[in-house]
């Protein structure tokens, strides 16, 4: 069976960690999904990145935010999720164990971060 194509929006100056904790997921043996493309940042944005952002979520199968304390400030991820909901993508939220960071609005349902939780996501 093929995997699930995911695009993961965060915010790069502070949960770029989270992120590389999914895409070790992603290499587990029993993962339903592949990080296919991740969010493209902004230390650095590329004066096209909003179209190659918009070209690799079109891609993906599924929309995910991964919620770190600051997500909700982040201007990438905001215009990733506009994106995303534009191109009616599934989408929905991790927000780490413990952590009760503010949801996305428009970022789908949020889910709270276990590997038995993402994979019944996915399901």
């Amino acid at each position: 069976m093929a995997k699930i194509k995911m695009f993961v929006s965060f915010e790069y100056e502070t949960d770029f960690k989270l992120k590389e904790t999914l895409i070790g997921q992603a290499r587990l043996p029993d993962s339903p999904f592949s990080v296919t493309d991740s969010s493209l940042g902004e230390r650095h944005p590329d004066p096209t990145w909003l179209s190659k952002a918009q070209s690799a979520i079109a891609r993906a199968d599924v929309f995910v935010v991964i919620l770190g304390a600051n997500t909700h400030n982040a201007p990438g991820v905001l215009k990733e999720i506009k994106i995303a909901k534009g191109l009616k993508k599934r989408r929905f939220q991790l927000r780490p164990q413990g952590k009760k960071w503010r949801p996305m609005k428009g970022a789908g349902e949020l889910v709270v971060w276990t590997w038995a939780n993402l994979k019944r996501e996915l399901a």
